[in-house]
């Protein structure tokens, strides 16, 4: 069976890994034969306890510490990559945070705080990843989400940092794609994580809400998009680009 698995031999960078939907890829990863880089920003603890259940189960998988939205940071990772594993295959760029609030609580602060991790992290770490993938191409997962087709209030500027992943997303497909580097997107509906709980969104009205506008009927779990993670970075999509592919249940 070793040989069905579909990343064997391949290198994969996951951005904000420590946790969550980062976290349930990274480990999805490694069960399909990649070579898994956890990316954190703080949680060590996190990121050190998904490398040890990754090599506990025969996986393999190193963490590197690094802030996305600063570019010596992710130069730094980046090189450290390169010297460990001398190449690397598959970017995905799951690193982000969200807040919700309405016009009048807006700040200064809130906007650049989520544009510059959500929306400049995925540049920096892209810029990167097409030096390191060289002549051979790659291919890049950028998270998006299912709020860039719901129009939510209080979701203003998360939002805005979403449509500006999708629109990265198809732009980026055709400007790399000469260089044989496909980029795609997986938005995701209401996904139940640390941070989804940690927030209040879980068990309260917010998720009872979510769950009503989903056909399918439930919120989602990591592994339901880290199976679309794998189609999306192994050879199966190799004539994919440019998607922004919705794993929500269903919800619009």
């Amino acid at each position: 069976m070793e040989n069905l698995r579909k990343l064997e031999g391949k290198v994969a960078l996951i951005t904000g890994a420590s946790k969550g939907i980062g976290a349930g890829i990274a480990k999805e990863y490694a069960n399909q034969g990649a070579t898994v880089v956890i990316n954190y920003a703080s949680s060590k603890d996190g990121a050190d306890k998904v490398v040890k259940e990754i090599t506990g189960n025969g996986g393999k998988a190193i963490a590197i510490q690094g802030n996305v939205e600063k570019a010596a940071d992710v130069k730094r990772i980046f090189e450290e990559i390169a010297k460990t594993f001398g190449k690397l295959d598959i970017l995905v760029n799951n690193a982000g945070v969200y807040s919700f609030a309405g016009i009048d609580d807006i700040t200064e602060e809130s906007f650049h705080r989520m544009f510059n991790i959500n929306v400049l992290g995925s540049i920096l770490t892209i810029q990167q990843a097409v030096k390191l993938f060289g002549d051979k191409g790659g291919a890049i997962i950028n998270t998006g989400s299912i709020v860039s087709t719901l129009d939510m209030p209080t979701s203003l500027i998360y939002t805005q940092t979403k449509y500006a992943v999708d629109a990265m997303t198809r732009i980026l497909a055709k400007e790399l794609g000469p260089k044989k580097i496909r980029v795609n997107s997986i938005n995701p509906g209401l996904i139940e994580t640390e941070g989804s709980h940690s927030s209040g969104v879980m068990n309260g009205d917010e998720e009872k809400w979510h769950v009503s506008e989903t056909p399918l009927g439930r919120a989602g779990q990591p592994e339901d998009i880290a199976k679309v993670a794998v189609f999306l970075g192994s050879d199966d999509s190799y004539w994919i680009t440019g998607e922004t592919i919705a794993v929500a249940g269903g919800q619009r």
